[in-house]
């Protein structure tokens, strides 16, 4: 059985659980500027490169991957989102792209086959990649609204570079993550199915999408629906939201989603909505009430957290929908469904 299969299988039988947020949890270690560093010798200041951390101090991120299996995960992110060349560019570290992502997928990997082998309940790894700092579909420059920081083959080779990486570093899935550039989502989604292509066999491919307002679109401008209608063709065995909002601003936007895919659910929000001081203060039973409204309903397969979140949150999240039968798969009538700003079905 498949990674895919597998998945699908521990789906129907209960809801599972996804990690929360690394970023906050890494601030918790209040790192200075050598601890991210290390004895690289690179050039740049490195405080704030989350990803080289697998490098230089890969027992903060162990000791985060155990603390999210111990609240109940079954799905761990590789500490990855900002492992590619563009965005390590900031950083002076583009020639560490493939070594952050192979060890932060053989640290994941490890530490996930080991709690499986504790219970006998499988535990699965995705290789988390992120939007980067560049859009293919709008400009930077307000007066020249053709422009374009980067093309469409740079970005796919960007991410293809990535995947390849995580693979060799035993992932089950490619997670697409914190989508704002539905063109964006696009360049990774061809660079995962030539990279399965290449590796002659299936390799899962995860979607969410990120809002940018409460309409429910993101920065490129496409509602959820028309977002699926734009990646349904790359079979993702999840598709869903993440960051955004709070989970009460989201709720519409899941039930949307729930209603029309014929796929797996998977939503992690943020905890909340961040305060003055940039700091989130909604409370893990909060959290999970709010989520579990989405687990009663049967809108969701898979439920986690993003920005804000703590391994309480997920303790909590996975406490309060233990007992809660998962999502049943619906199965669309087939119809011709296209994609613009917005979704377009065509007329039997």
């Amino acid at each position: 059985m498949g990674a895919r299969e597998l998945l699908q299988a521990e789906a129907a039988k209960r809801i599972l659980i996804t990690d929360g947020a690394f970023g906050t949890e890494i601030q918790n270690w209040k790192l200075d500027e050598a601890a991210y560093a290390g004895n690289l010798g690179l050039s740049h200041d490195q405080k704030g490169n989350n990803d080289i951390l697998v490098i230089t101090k890969p027992e903060v991120i162990e000791s985060i991957h155990r603390a999210y299996f111990e609240a109940g995960a079954d799905i761990a992110e590789t500490n990855t989102f900002s492992a590619n060349r563009i965005s390590q560019a900031d950083y002076g570290a583009e020639h560490l792209v493939r070594e952050i992502n192979v060890e932060s997928a053989r640290l994941a990997r490890s530490i996930a086959d080991e709690f499986a082998a504790k219970d006998g309940r499988p535990r699965f790894v995705a290789g988390a990649l992120g939007p980067t700092n560049k859009t293919l579909s709008l400009s930077p420059e307000v007066n020249d609204p053709g422009y374009r920081e980067i093309e469409f083959d740079f970005l796919k080779d960007v991410y293809r570079e990535q995947i390849d990486a995580l693979v060799e570093g035993g992932v089950d899935f490619i997670l697409i993550e914190t989508v704002f550039d539905t063109l964006n989502a696009k360049a990774a989604v061809m660079a995962a199915m030539e990279a399965a292509t290449d590796l002659g066999r299936d390799l899962p491919i995860m979607m969410s999408m990120t809002l940018t307002d409460l309409s429910g679109r993101n920065l490129s401008g496409h509602t959820v629906e028309a977002f699926w209608h734009a990646i349904r063709h790359a079979k993702p065995v999840t598709i869903g939201l993440n960051c955004s909002f709070g989970a009460q601003q989201l709720r519409p936007h899941v039930k949307t989603l729930s209603a029309i895919c014929d796929t797996l659910i998977m939503v992690y929000p943020n905890a909340g909505l961040p305060n003055e001081l940039g700091e989130y203060d909604e409370l893990p039973h909060t959290t999970a009430e709010l989520v579990g409204e989405w687990a009663d309903q049967g809108q969701v397969n898979v439920l986690g957290g993003c920005c804000g979140s703590t391994p309480d949150h997920i303790r909590a999240i996975a406490d309060a929908v233990r007992d809660v039968p998962p999502r049943a798969i619906p199965t669309p009538e087939v119809r011709t469904r296209l994609a613009g700003l917005e979704p377009f079905t065509m007329a039997a």
